[in-house]
């Protein structure tokens, strides 16, 4: 936190050290990411990722979609527009923030000057993304609807202070879940610790991953209080599923 001098964000434990949440799921057809946050250039460098092969987004705020346009790059090595998929509420968010790279004159752009980008508009019903299907998992973020989703056995629920009923139905079986889980102390837009592991209790995943943590969260200390099946995610983690 800028100006803050606690110990967390004077901690040395790298594991501490924490950028704003996205997620690279790897396929054998490609490389999808989920949100494009704003240090999204500085993290695909850390990953050593050198595509992305599409982009699913969560929601249209701020710290899950303003490094979009670090995908300049990307098209030179597709060969075309990077394909991303989300609700007409974030195409209409990300049209208006990256105003400049959707006019007329930006068509006719050498690709790399400016992000070249297709939206592909998506509801709540499953969808194919680089031959894996994607089931969106609608979720309540106080008064703003945001998309989790779920691959296979794996569901990343980011940005959630509610899930409803339905969306419980969807979450039934997962083997991973990677869930909000932003502080200890109860939130009116995100789950506190303690929510999400009732969540995670209800679910009973193989294993579940607390992510989008503040500086309220320690990671050696908080994973000592932690259940067995549960641990903290951290920025670099990576794991098969």
């Amino acid at each position: 936190m800028l100006g803050c001098d606690c110990s967390v964000c004077t901690s040395s434990d790298l594991r501490n050290h924490r950028c704003r949440s996205s997620v690279l799921i790897g396929t054998p057809y490609g490389n999808i990411l989920i949100d494009t946050s704003p240090e999204l250039r500085l993290q695909l460098l850390r990953a050593k990722v050198k595509f992305v092969n599409a982009v699913l987004y969560t929601h249209a705020h701020a710290d899950h979609m303003y490094g979009m346009d670090d995908l300049r790059p990307m098209p030179r090595h597709l060969g075309g527009p990077v394909p991303l998929y989300c609700t007409t509420e974030v195409e209409r968010k990300l049209r208006q923030s990256f105003a400049y790279a959707f006019t007329p004159e930006a068509e006719t752009l050498t690709s790399g000057y400016l992000p070249k980008l297709m939206f592909h508009n998506i509801t709540e019903d499953p969808f194919m993304v680089l031959d894996e299907l994607v089931t969106p998992i609608p979720l309540e973020h106080a008064h703003f609807s945001v998309f989790g989703y779920r691959i296979g056995d794996l569901a990343y629920c980011t940005d959630v202070n509610k899930i409803p009923r339905e969306s419980m139905k969807r979450l039934e079986g997962v083997e991973t879940l990677i869930l909000d889980a932003l502080r200890f102390k109860p939130h009116p837009a995100h789950f506190c610790v303690d929510e999400a592991l009732e969540v995670i209790d209800r679910l009973q995943p193989a294993k579940a991953y607390l992510t989008h943590l503040s500086h309220d969260i320690d990671h050696e200390a908080t994973s000592k209080m932690l259940p067995e099946n549960v641990e903290l995610a951290y920025d670099g983690l990576c794991f098969p599923f």
